[in-house]
Order: structure tokens, then sequence, then C-alpha cells
């Protein structure tokens, strides 16, 4: 980034010259109706920016109703619909520096209803904008991407008439100036030179022809950017040059293993039309189910139709870095077919700054709304629970790219459905009903240089690298075979990468050049060995990346038998969350504290992550487990002789604590 553009960054409030977080700009906000106002907090600022809702009926029929800025409150739009701009009573009644509020309007906000919004803000990655025609061909439109756009909606807004939509990858690319294609209809790309006058837009202007449908009445439009991942000034994370929204396409090939789509970054939002053929705008996000599960969960809405979400539509996986085709369905896969797209990437961009906003414990209260059993106040990426008061259950572990399936982190079975696996809540995990067994979860969100999650496929060669978007270098990794028995492999910095230890087992760290290839893992890669373990062909895996940052830590240190023995986490305000394993001695468990439960100067409520047991004590304090750790103001406190596992003297531990 070059020093003048820095400086007006920073002049405009970003970061001291960082870019803008993808979160700041856009959001999928999912809702119950209450038929009363209600008002959606998505941290987006509509007031002073300016944007488009989004928003959608989910589990029934009726239309996609669009507002924003421009036109005002009130005005929606349907873009399963030809019709003219409509005052909608009781629907988008204000526009606020945090989201937005609704009256009660059915269309979103109907008692019962599920609902999911998409929200843009106008930034350099999107604009909204409003025009009039003159009837004239070759009318230009000014805009303030800031860059030249990659698709662009038109709705005329005065009268009815078709949804016209540019993308830059029309016609493969070639002289897209000339073709366009109806957002509320599944036809295919046609041409037409009074769309946009036979010309492609620039990075300040579009042109429109003399068409009715872009050219005679008042009109709406929406600009959306394609970043290209090669370094270029995109406004977008620290260094203001992170891609975050990529307008392309591909061809088809009719195969169950279609296509593999690089994007530059992980996706929580993908649009996919066949331009050459007769099939719907469809969209998957992340928050309300897009996974990498063969098990038919993924959510469908369709932009073009008023139809409800349909659910089992394995159709792609998304990646570290794109998405891949999984399916020979002509929606997104018929062979010598060209099919646009529009990606998202995930947020957020930035280490957090506060742990509490990436990580919590939680009792099971029952999910209710947009807030799931396990309340966190963030949406989860992974979360595990346990009944602590019974020593029959195990910890049942999953993801939102899995959700809808569990492991255990106490065995090593397979991957099963369960259907109380669901991650699609603004607030929390799981969508349990609360009962009378204390039950306990604990949720992460991702983050660069704290936490990430990978869902991957093995090949069984020696070498294979998996992408991630931690952003820094793992120091400690999961890794379970989601298709098979198999144990959890576990690397940890401190042991280099030969050694492993098993997440489900007591055992000692063991040395198998086969697991890790003997290779470190990168800021962007970790290398797999030839075991079926972590690589065995053609199977699903999931691992779970965890780093050091401001609000976590992932350290080690050798044991010297000795009461009130700190271990400096490099914390304020002492940690919140602390696992800890011996790696010398087998036969040692993986121990779980947390402040939850209790973490005092006098007890520490204690469970062992690899046995299905309850914690201990149950009840009063107990033997010497009550005492074993508690929180110093810089980390954690090992503060008992005796030491349990966690300080005999010239024993070596692994830790990950979490402020």
């Amino acid at each position: 980034m070059n020093i003048s553009t820095k400086l007006l960054k920073a002049a405009a409030g970003q970061g001291g010259g960082a870019g803008l977080d993808i979160d700041e700009v856009f959001s999928t906000f999912v809702y119950d109706g209450s038929s009363s106002g209600q008002t959606i907090t998505n941290n987006i600022d509509l007031s002073g920016e300016g944007g488009l809702v989004w928003t959608k009926h989910r589990n029934g029929t009726s239309q996609h109703a669009l507002f924003d800025t421009e036109r005002g409150v009130l005005k929606g739009l349907a873009s399963s619909s030809t019709s003219a701009e409509a005052d909608e009573t009781g629907s988008v009644t204000a526009f606020n520096s945090n989201g937005y509020t609704l009256g009660t309007w059915s269309g979103v906000n109907y008692n019962s209803y599920d609902y999911v919004s998409w929200t843009f803000r106008n930034s350099p990655m999107f604009q909204c904008l409003k025009y009039s025609g003159n009837g004239v061909a070759g009318r230009t439109v000014s805009h303030n991407l800031g860059s030249v756009p990659g698709m662009i909606i038109v709705k005329r807004t005065d009268a009815g008439n078709y949804w016209a939509v540019w993308h830059r990858k029309l016609n493969g690319g070639t002289n897209s100036g000339q073709y366009w294609i109806r957002l509320d209809s599944t036809d295919a790309e046609t041409t037409n030179s009074g769309m946009w006058n036979n010309t492609e837009p620039t990075a300040t202007e579009f042109t429109v022809g003399g068409s009715g449908t872009t050219n005679t009445g008042t009109y709406v439009a929406y600009l959306f950017a394609h970043h290209a991942n090669d370094g270029s000034e995109t406004g977008f994370g620290p260094d203001g040059d992170s891609p975050v929204i990529s307008c392309g396409s591909y061809t088809g090939n009719g195969s169950a293993s279609g296509p593999s789509i690089n994007l530059g970054f992980n996706p929580q939002f993908l649009m996919i039309k066949r331009a050459s053929g007769t099939n719907g705008w469809n969209v998957f996000d992340t928050m309300r189910g897009w996974t990498n599960n063969a098990g038919y969960v993924d959510k469908l809405i369709a932009w073009n139709t008023s139809d409800q979400e349909g659910t089992g539509y394995y159709w792609h996986n998304p990646t570290s870095t794109g998405f891949d085709i999984a399916a020979s369905n002509d929606n997104v896969n018929a062979n010598g077919d060209t099919y646009i797209y529009l990606a998202v990437r995930r947020g957020s961009l930035f280490p957090p700054e506060d742990a509490t906003k990436v990580f919590a414990v939680a009792a099971r209260t029952g999910a209710s709304g947009n807030q799931g059993a396990y309340r966190s106040g963030f949406p989860v990426d992974m979360a595990f629970h346990k009944v602590v008061t019974s020593s029959a259950n195990p910890y049942e572990i999953g993801s939102r790219l899995t959700q809808g399936r569990s492991m255990n982190t106490t065995d090593n079975s397979a991957e099963v459905t369960q259907s109380d696996q669901q991650y699609d809540f603004m607030d929390g995990w799981n969508n349990e009903t609360s009962s009378s067994s204390t039950k306990y979860a604990w949720m992460w969100k991702r983050a660069p240089s704290y936490f990430d999650v990978v869902a991957y496929t093995g090949n069984i060669t020696s070498g294979h690298t998996i992408n991630h978007n931690l952003g820094v270098v793992p120091e400690m990794m999961w890794v379970k075979r989601r298709t098979s028995t198999d144990a959890w492999k576990v690397y940890h910095s401190t042991l280099g990468n030969t050694k492993y230890l098993h997440l489900n087992e007591t055992i000692a760290a063991a040395t198998d050049s086969s697991i890790w290839n003997d290779t470190s893992p990168t800021a962007s890669i970790f290398t797999l060995g030839d075991s079926n373990d972590v690589n065995g062909n053609g199977e699903s895996y999931i691992a779970y990346l965890f780093a050091s940052s401001d609000v976590s830590k992932v350290g080690s240190y050798t044991g010297n038998g000795a009461s009130d023995r700190v271990i400096d986490c490099g914390f304020s305000n002492g940690a919140r969350f602390v696992l800890i394993k011996d790696v010398d001695t087998s036969g040692t468990n993986w121990q779980v504290f947390d402040t939850t439960r209790g973490l005092t100067s006098t007890k520490a409520e204690l469970l062992r992550l690899n046995l299905t047991n309850a914690q201990i004590p149950n009840g009063s304090p107990t033997q010497d487990y009550h005492n074993l750790i508690e929180p110093d103001s810089s980390g954690f406190k090992l503060n008992n002789t005796s030491a349990l596992q966690v300080n005999a003297s010239g024993v070596n531990y692994i830790f990950y604590a979490i402020a």
C-alpha cells in the first residue's frame, strides 16, 4: 500500500491506515419473525454509509424483499417479480448505524416465520445508486465503487419491468457488454444492445442502451466489485489489499468431481447461475448451512423464485481458497456450459482483540429465536459439549463446515449425524432444549492468528499440502478422519514435526514420519504424510488449527513440583480456559479447566477431554483435584505440589489457554 493511500485511510478512521474488515460491510443474518417491531443488529452502518438489505422468508413461500438507502425506508422490490417498487408499510422502517429496524409486515417479520437477510454496505465492495433514464442509447451513469464492477443489477422502480444483470463473465468474458441476463427468471444469457449499449463498465461509470429495462424511467442499480487475488488495492484487510469479493465463471464438466474454483479466499456466500442454460440463481451461505458434507444438508435459496428454502443440495464444497463443484447437476455442472458466480469472503480479516468475541463457555439454556441452546454472543464455528455431571456422556465436537454431524474426543469413532449440531444462530450454537442434566459447551469463532477450521480430502501421497486461513503458523492442530475409526492426531510446535499425540487417548508423544511428513506448517499450509489417519485416499478429514494471539496462548513448560508456579501467557486479566497435557508420560489425560464452571484460588472444576467421566469434584472439593490450578493475572498458576498430571518435577507439558 502506498503512503498516500495509508494516509487517506487513516484520515477516514480505518485503523491508522488499515483497510476495512469484511464484517463491517457484509452480513448474513438469520432471525425469527415476531409480528411486532424488532431491530436487527448486524454491525453494518446503513444510516451513515448506505447500502442494501435483501430479505427472504426461509420456511415458507414468499417473495424476496429488497430495501436500500437510496430509495428509502418502506420502499420494497422483489427479485422474483417484475413489479414496480411498492410501499410496504411495516417493512424496513429505519436504517441504523448498526443494522436496521423492522415493522410488522409479513414479508420481513411474521410470527413463527424464519428469515434470512443479506446486507451489503456501500464500500469498495458494493454500491447502490439511483438514476433516471432518458431513452437515449449511450446514457452513462456515474458510480463511486472505485473499481470496474464485476456484476451490476438494475431494476426499474416506477413501472413493471425485468431485472437486468450484467456480469463480467457473460459470454465467457468476451464482449460481455453485448449481453444481459434476467435476475427474475431462469433464462439464459442473451444479446441485446438496448441494455448496456454494447459497452462494458469502467471504474467510474456504466452505460445503458435505449431499452425501458435500463433507460426510460427511474432505476436503482446495485454494483458489486471484483477483486483479483494479485495484491492490488481493495480497501480491505490490514494492508488494504485483501480480496473479499469475486465475480467469475467456470465451465462445467458434467462429473461428480467437478471444477475446483480458486477465489484466493475462503467464501461465506456463493451465488451461482448457469449463464448458457435455463437454471435458477442459486444462493448458499455458511450462516444458514453450506458445508463440506456429502450428507445433503446444504440449504438453498433461489433469487428468482418465491420458493421456500430447500435442503439437501450437496452441489459444491467451500474450501480454504474457493469452492469445489461436487455434483453433475445442471444447476452447477452441465458439461460444457458456462456458469457465473458471485462469492463473498468469510470474515474477519483481523486478529481478535477481545476474547469474549471469539470464545465462550456456557451452560445449556434451550434454543430460541436466533439464539442457540448455548449462548456465546457470536456465530459459532466450532464447539463441543458434555454433560458434566455424568460419566456416561462423551464430548461431542463439530463445526460449521460439517454441521449436522459430530465426532467424539473420547474415542476414535467416525463422524455421525446429529440433528442438534446446528450453527444457524447469530448468538450461540445447538438447537437442544434445556433438560435436567447439567451440560456445558465450549465454543470458538474463526479469526486470523487465533483459530481456523479446515475440511479436506486426503490423497495418500506424502507431502500433500492443505491450505488454511489462520494467517500465522499453527502451533497446535487437531486432525481427525471423518469417514472412519481413526485416532485424533495432534500436532504441537513444541514437539516438532516428527511427533504426535492422540486427543482421545493418554499416550505420550510418539514419533511417526507418516503423519506430518517431517514438515512444519507455515502461515498458509500444513503438510501431511501418507498415513490413513490424516491422508487416506479420497477420505474426508477435519482439522482444527490454533495459534497464539493477544487472546490465546499455545505453549509448554517443564514441571517443577512446586506450588505457586506461574505460567505467563501474556494476558492482562488471567486465563479463562486452560487445557494441559503431560507429553512425557503414558496414561496422562487432557485436563480441562475454565472459569465458567469454576476456576478460582480455592477450587478448579476438572474435566478430561479424552474421558467421558463427570467433572471432579462433583459437589464439594475432594482429594487434591480442587486446587490444581488457579487464574493468575498473566495466565494461570500451578497450585498443587502433588502434581496430578500438571506439574510433576522434570516432566514436560503442553497447554492451550484463552484470556
